[in-house]
């Protein structure tokens, strides 16, 4: 039998010639694919993987469920001494989730055996808090099963020396589904950088010369209803971050609601139930008259001479 071609992980293979083997890596099975067709490599006669294959199964094995999505509630930014919960939402049940700060070896743990998410919560937030995280989460059962890690998050712990800004919205009374709201942010510096902040929602910052900035949400949809705040920094000094403003709510109207369809047919039922209430006492009334009037004729009629 003659040995097979060389492979050397970092490098391309060489250029074959028509009809000569070219080994390929698809999924966790390493083949080649002659003219007669596909054929995998790695196994011996005694049925052993080849140390390439086996590095190969390894690394998807440990990898295999997706990754989670993380978030921080209520807000991302927060003052000094408040209180924040991260949450952490995997795809699958009985699963230990890990939350991990960056630049800290030791993460919190937390067995989830009935559901699919964790909740971390942070109470009496210091400046050590303060930093990026991400979580993963592995099988219960098979510990070996985990997913890969979730996108970042950062929690920026407010600068007392920056007052928190006031946050309004226009219009105040709620908006329509497929309408557009504008949310204003008013702080008490000039030049800074303001950010808006909702649950599981990222806005990108907006910078402005004057005291306040205004973040245009349009084409608004259900989610987008709920509870917003914002805050300010340096553009200068990044971590250098005011408190959060007090929440203000966004209601959104509409969808479900058949407020529309009952505004618009109220004015045309009324008036249909008084026309029919009207015609039915115009026929009684001309049914009650013409009974008199035959009463009447009968009454008057001339008695038969005996």
């Amino acid at each position: 039998m003659q040995p097979g071609p060389e492979l050397r992980l970092g490098e391309p293979p060489a250029p074959k010639p028509h009809g000569q083997a070219v080994p390929t890596l698809v999924g966790d099975r390493l083949l080649e694919r002659p003219n007669n067709g596909w054929t995998e490599l790695g196994q011996g006669e005694a049925g052993a993987v080849s140390p390439l294959c086996n590095s190969c199964l390894m690394s998807k094995a440990g990898r295999e469920f997706l990754k989670p999505t993380i978030s921080v509630s209520p807000s991302r930014v927060v003052a000094l001494g408040g209180n924040v919960t991260i949450r952490c939402e995997g795809r699958y049940r009985s699963m230990e989730f890990f939350l991990r700060k960056a630049g800290h070896p030791n993460p919190q743990v937390q067995m989830v055996p009935d559901g699919t998410v964790a909740k971390f919560p942070i109470p009496s937030v210091s400046r050590e808090d303060g930093g990026s995280y991400t979580c993963d989460y592995h099988s219960i059962a098979e510990q070996n099963r985990s997913s890969h890690p979730s996108d970042p998050v950062k929690i920026i712990v407010g600068e007392p020396s920056y007052p928190k800004p006031n946050i309004s919205l226009s219009p105040s009374g709620g908006v329509s589904l497929g309408g557009a709201v504008a949310v204003w942010c008013h702080g008490q510096h000039r030049g800074v950088r303001f950010v808006l902040n909702k649950e599981r929602r990222h806005f990108p910052p907006v910078d402005s010369d004057r005291l306040g900035a205004m973040f245009s949400i349009r084409n608004v949809r259900r989610e987008d209803g709920g509870s917003y705040s914002c805050s300010y920094h340096s553009r200068s000094e990044p971590f250098s971050v005011s408190y959060p403003s007090d929440p203000v709510e966004l209601v959104v109207r509409g969808g479900s609601e058949p407020l529309a369809p009952l505004v618009l047919t109220s004015p045309i039922i009324a008036g249909a139930s008084a026309g029919a209430i009207g015609l039915l006492l115009f026929i009684i009334l001309v049914a009650f008259v013409c009974f008199r009037k035959t009463r009447a004729r009968k009454g008057a009629a001339p008695r038969p001479s005996r």
